[in-house]
């Protein structure tokens, strides 16, 4: 018996778990800079059609009492929005012209 990563109606997507179901933001964004501007978009055009149903579906639940699942479908919704600038704007993983500089994020939320 195999254990589902996702819940039934976005099991389509389980082939993006691993590399972008990340619990932390840093986690997702250096995932992105790891990764080309190809697999980028490749990723984006699996999840964003997806995105509405995902976020319906998960108002469902209670955000503190998410099931593992459920919080993995977050996850990815997190890293949609993580690379939806560098697909739509930058069509690149970086920011472009902004060299070595970076900031950290001091916060996040908790799921």
């Amino acid at each position: 018996m195999t254990t589902a990563l996702l819940p039934e109606a976005f099991r389509d997507l389980e082939p993006y778990v691993g590399e972008w179901a990340k619990a932390t933001r840093q986690e997702r964004y250096d995932t992105r800079l790891a990764t080309t501007i190809e697999e980028l978009d490749a990723f984006y055009d699996a999840i964003a059609p997806h995105a509405e149903a995902a976020i319906e579906y998960l108002n469902g639940f209670d955000l503190n009492e998410l099931p593992e699942a459920e919080t993995r479908l977050l996850q990815l919704l997190y890293s949609l929005v993580m690379v939806s600038y560098p697909v739509n704007v930058f069509k690149q993983p970086r920011i472009p012209d902004s060299g070595a500089s970076f900031f950290d994020t001091v916060s996040e939320p908790a799921v």
